[in-house]
């Protein structure tokens, strides 16, 4: 392990809140490794760069010689974590999180390192308590102190349901820190309360409390919204190497350094070097953002997928080119309408979609923005270019 100030440098890289620092700080003392968890609900199928943010911490404690702890949510995800919420989720089955969860740990290990990785379920222990070990767990907190949660608040006063059920998630999920015996959990900062709820039960259940360590939410490719499939706005780590990297050349140069600091393997001495390299016109902005575009999509990837998607990108992005690869259709028909042809040929899902693209300036077709939702393609051949990156060319023979 590192020296304790080298360790709380790297523990604190890009965190909002630790709670507390010198509690962390007499532990690391012991020279003992901590038990550091980080739990995660599987409720989609798959994640995006917001996600990973704190899968990145737990690596970096796997890095320092902690043991991490990944805590599958099986039993909690069924229920849904209320935090953010206006009103109750619909519960999930257990084959569905069983599904989901197995997407989670393939997309994981892809940042963790698998055989230092403690997996675990809470449906361990959750699954097995009793109705009156329940009731004994609700009796270590009270009403007053859940109704003190924000989103619970609000819902409270404006006359909304909440269910007791919603009120035993954070319970739960601090009963999972009892049964790990945590020493830190992380977290986003939507979920202080839980992981503050997990230091009082913990100290309620006779075992010292842990340290809390919360992550920002990482903003979207857009600069303005939390990165979220809701808001468009996302980069999945199961997408292409090539919509990848050119998602992150996307993003502006400012947001660009808090990528670097919250994703990159790269130093925060290496970053703030490369920061002042760019500052002061030694190196270009666009240079720096390939760096980390290369370095991302080689992470999911590899460092070839990584240089493809570099040429892909300066040939077809910035060259407005045509992909060398680009697939080619054969239509016959007299006429087909350029919705349909977006549907059936460009990965559309709906034709509500295609003309929403349209809408938006989105669609251009031989480099001809088009505007007209009911543009239809005569005969001949055409290039037609969906955003940035979805290309493809259409015969249309009659």
């Amino acid at each position: 392990m590192k020296d304790i100030k080298s360790q709380l440098e790297m523990i604190k890289r890009g965190a909002v809140d630790l709670i507390s620092e010198e509690e962390l700080a007499a532990k690391l003392k012991k020279g003992k490794p901590l038990r550091v968890k980080l739990g995660m609900d599987p409720t989609i199928g798959d994640l995006h760069l917001g996600h990973t943010v704190v899968m990145h911490k737990l690596r970096q404690f796997q890095d320092l010689g902690h043991q991490a702890i990944f805590l599958i949510g099986d039993y909690t995800a069924q229920i849904g974590d209320p935090s953010g919420r206006s009103e109750m989720r619909k519960m999930l089955t257990h084959a569905q999180v069983m599904e989901y969860a197995q997407t989670y740990l393939n997309q994981a290990f892809k940042i963790l390192d698998k055989d230092k990785t403690e997996i675990r379920y809470n449906g361990e222990w959750l699954g097995k308590m009793t109705a009156l070990e329940f009731a004994a767990l609700g009796a270590k907190q009270t009403v007053a102190r859940l109704l003190e949660r924000d989103d619970f608040k609000k819902r409270y006063e404006a006359g909304d349901d909440i269910s007791v059920l919603e009120f035993y998630y954070p319970l739960m999920q601090a009963q999972d820190s009892v049964a790990l015996d945590a020493d830190v959990e992380l977290g986003g900062t939507d979920q202080v309360f839980n992981l503050l709820m997990g230091r009082t039960i913990q100290k309620r259940s006779g075992q010292e409390p842990q340290m809390v360590l919360t992550m920002p939410l990482l903003v979207g490719t857009d600069g303005v919204q939390k990165m979220s499939k809701t808001y468009d706005n996302y980069i999945g780590i199961t997408e292409p190497p090539e919509d990848m990297f050119g998602k992150i050349m996307s993003i502006s140069d400012e947001l660009m350094w808090n990528y670097y600091e919250l994703l990159s393997a790269l130093d925060m001495s290496g970053v703030k070097n490369l920061k002042k390299d760019v500052e002061a016109g030694k190196l270009h902005p666009k240079k720096a953002k390939e760096n980390l575009a290369k370095e991302i999509v080689a992470r999911y990837y590899d460092e070839d997928a990584a240089n493809k998607a570099k040429e892909h990108f300066d040939q077809v992005i910035v060259g407005k080119g045509k992909p060398e690869n680009i697939e080619k259709f054969v239509e016959q028909t007299a006429s087909f309408p350029l919705i349909d042809a977006m549907v059936k040929f460009g990965s559309i899902k709906s034709k509500g979609e295609a003309k929403r693209l349209i809408a938006q300036n989105a669609v251009t077709v031989d480099d001809e923005k088009i505007t007209d939702t009911f543009y239809c393609l005569p005969k001949g051949l055409y290039h037609v270019k969906i955003g940035k990156r979805n290309h493809f060319m259409v015969d249309i023979v009659g």
